[in-house]
């Protein structure tokens, strides 16, 4: 009797495990998406970067093994960049793939943290902007207060529930508070405090007092969408140059000019790979005066002068050229 009552309870569990594996098999429990994707589908404010992904043909790229660090731009981002729900559900499809270029300048291949943002550096983008089929753009990481993007956007910390590293399946998630457009020549020099004395001249006009006199004409040249090659002066170089004994010390507007004529090349946008020892390169001087690449001793260049410029930062990829950062600023004939 008691074994018969014993096989009976053994039936009814294993009627019980079938009947509930059954309803399970009925009732699938949803696959939970916690890919990059799956997590901004999910956040409140990042609605309108999902819609933008959605629309560029990305959701599901960031759906993908990865990993990858997306620098995500928050709704009111968006809206403050005019790229409103009704914008973007309306984009215009010749204008996907500039939209898709501008939402790639915020991804990164790797998964960086908040650890691995350090100051002063330069990281690359997914985009490729307009000045090559094959470069990825650069983006200047500067963390001296918080976290900024190119001058541009800052890596929001502050609020509740927006902080570093959004850890997804397949890489990170940082939330920032503007949307990060293609980087020009002049947007990379602005965002380096480095160069802060380069942008003062470049963007001096007849009136706002910087006494280089009018440089709107240069300041076109390195905004424009030729691609072109940049040996940008540091501050330090500006500092020689203008003070002192410096070549430059009572320039004239004029050539004010040709001096920062004389660091902007025609040869296109020419990596550091690609120079070579005794390369001649053209200037947009006018008319055209070149420089000199050796790769005798380190990477230098030559001027007018027998004291070489040293190559001191190389391959800052911008949407039109390419800017190289030198100790020296480089002498024409004046």
């Amino acid at each position: 009797m008691k074994t018969n009552k014993t096989k009976l309870i053994a039936i009814f569990a294993f009627l019980v495990l079938m009947l509930t594996s059954c309803s399970d098999d009925d009732n699938p429990q949803p696959t939970v998406d916690n890919t990059i994707t799956g997590i901004a589908s999910k956040a409140s404010d990042l609605t309108l970067l999902v819609k933008a992904l959605k629309k560029a043909d990305l959701a599901a790229t960031l759906q993908g093994a990865g990993p990858f660090t997306v620098f995500a731009p928050t709704d009111q981002a968006f809206i403050n960049a005019g790229l409103t729900a009704t914008v973007i559900d309306n984009y215009p499809t010749a204008d996907i793939p500039a939209l898709r270029q501008i939402l790639l300048n915020h991804v990164v291949n790797g998964s960086v943290q908040s650890t691995g943002l350090t100051n002063n550096s330069y990281i690359k983008t997914l985009a490729k902007g307009t000045a090559s089929t094959t470069n990825t753009l650069s983006m200047y990481v500067n963390t001296t207060s918080g976290v900024r993007l190119n001058g541009m956007s800052s890596v929001i910390t502050t609020t509740a529930g927006s902080t570093f590293n959004i850890i997804a399946t397949n890489g990170v998630i940082h939330k920032v508070d503007a949307v990060i457009t293609l980087p020009t020549i002049i947007t990379h020099a602005a965002a380096n405090p480095a160069f802060s004395t380069l942008v003062t001249v470049v963007t001096s006009t007849a009136t706002n007092g910087n006494g280089f006199g009018d440089q709107t004409a240069v300041a076109a040249a390195l905004s424009n969408t030729t691609t072109k090659t940049v040996f940008a002066p540091t501050n330090a170089a500006f500092t020689a140059a203008t003070t002192g004994s410096g070549f430059a010390v009572g320039a004239t507007p004029a050539q004010v000019s040709k001096v920062l004529q004389y660091h902007v090349t025609t040869a296109g946008n020419v990596l550091a790979g690609s120079l070579t020892n005794g390369q001649v390169v053209p200037t947009i001087t006018s008319p055209v005066q070149n420089l000199t690449i050796d790769l005798t001793a380190g990477a230098k260049i030559s001027d007018t002068t027998p004291v070489k410029a040293n190559i001191i930062v190389t391959d800052v990829q911008c949407s039109n050229g390419v800017i190289h950062a030198v100790d020296k600023v480089l002498q024409p004939t004046l």
